[in-house]
Formats: structure tokens, sequence, C-alpha cells
């Protein structure tokens, strides 16, 4: 799980390097924009929405509001973070892809096939488009289960948010670097499940960032950067290992 974490410490650090920064120059100013609105909205209505949780408390647990107080600001923090996040990405899909694209070509020294550039970038942000929409449509069952759980779980169900929110951002960002080589979501799903603490520390890492004040406002290009480590170095060359084993 720390390695996967690693890979996420490794992509912000890759956000200044040469050949790499004119690339992330539009998904920051994506997550940059995005997120300076959350912060003036959230001040302005966290209070509230903190206050409209615990009104779902029943009486008979009252006194457990000094407990439930920070759960509930956990909870809020996630599914909050989340929803910005998966609207930054749906805007920025495309050129996420073509950072992923370069990504993988320093690190490989080798160009990614059929590769278009921003043109290409452009011409294919339709998909790209139709890719987050999926993405969402995944997420959506997953969540309203998660929330249903929630009214039984109490205490619990920050930390059920997160773990879904930790899955989702691994399938997210890994995503960018595997559908450069035509891979489906369920391709995404598959090579992720086979190093699923790997994913769930990549993801949770992610998680935790879009949280942190100044970091947040960054964390999108270096999670596809993160994320193109991630499939280059564990699992592109796992499934390279894998189908080399078959023959």
């Amino acid at each position: 799980m720390t390695q996967g974490f690693h890979y996420l410490w490794r992509g912000l650090r890759m956000l200044n390097t040469p050949g790499i920064r004119r690339f992330v120059a539009l998904p920051l100013l994506v997550n940059f924009l995005l997120f300076s609105t959350l912060i003036g909205v959230s001040l302005r209505q966290f209070n509230h929405w903190i206050e409209r949780l615990l009104a779902w408390l029943p009486d008979f647990l009252g006194f457990l509001e000094w407990l439930l107080w920070p759960l509930a600001v956990i909870l809020l923090l996630v599914v909050v973070m989340y929803s910005f996040s998966m609207l930054a990405n749906l805007i920025a899909a495309p050129f996420n892809g073509l950072l992923a694209e370069k990504v993988e070509t320093l690190l490989s020294g080798a160009p990614v096939a059929d590769s278009g550039g921003v043109a290409g970038a452009l011409a294919d942000a339709p998909r790209a488009i139709a890719k987050e929409l999926g993405k969402i449509l995944y997420y959506l069952p997953r969540a309203l289960l998660v929330l249903i759980l929630s009214f039984f779980a109490g205490p619990v169900a920050p930390f059920l948010w997160f773990a879904l929110g930790a899955w989702m951002m691994a399938l997210e960002y890994v995503d960018y670097p595997m559908d450069n080589h035509k891979k489906s979501l369920k391709d995404v799903r598959t090579a992720l499940h086979r190093r699923r603490a790997q994913s769930y520390g990549f993801g949770g890492g992610v998680m935790l960032a879009t949280m942190i004040p100044v970091l947040n406002l960054i964390i999108m290009p270096a999670a596809v950067c993160g994320a193109t480590i991630y499939w280059v170095e564990g699992l592109k060359r796992e499934e390279l290992e894998s189908l080399t084993s078959d023959v």
C-alpha cells in the first residue's frame, strides 16, 4: 500500500520536469479554477452542511454529537472533494490523457503508438468525455449502496466513503495511461484488482491530497503523472510478464 502512495509522491515531484511542464498547464488551470470555486462555496456553506448531516442523528443518540461532528466533517470532505475532482477530470480528460502520454514517453524512452499530440487530444475529446461519464455511471450505484449502508454503519460511514473514493481515484487516474493503449474500463479494473493494496494506497493518497489546501490545487496533474508511473513500472510490466509466461 505504501508503494502505491509513493507513486503519487513521485508524480508530484515530476510536475517540474523539463518536457512535462507545458502539458501540466491546462489540467493545472482547470483544477485551480474549480477548487478555488469549491473553497469559496465551502467557506459559506460548510457549517450549514454539517448541521444538516447531524440533523439525521436520532434524538436518543444526541449525546454522541461531540464524537460524530468530526466524522461528519470527514464525510463531507470526502464526498465534496471527490465530486469536484470528478468534475475537474470530466473537463480536463483529453489533456490528462496527453499528459499521461508524455510522461510514459519520458519514462519508457519510446513514443506511445497512435499518438496524435494536441490535435489528437482535441479530436478525441468526445470519446474521452464519454468515458468519464462511464466512470460516473460505474460510481453512482456503488455510492448509492454506501449511502444506504451509512444509515446502519454510523461512525464507520466516513471510512466507507473514503474507501470508495480511493478506489474511484485509482480507477480515474490509471485509466489515462491505459486508455492511451486502448484499454477499456474493465481492463483497468482488472489490472487494479491484481494489485489491490497498491491501488488503494495510490487512490487513498489522492483522496487525502484533495483535502489539503494548496496541495489540492495541483493534485490532478500530479495524480496523472503518478498513475502513469504506476502503469509503466507496475501494471504494464506485470501484464507483459503475464503474456510472456502464457507463451
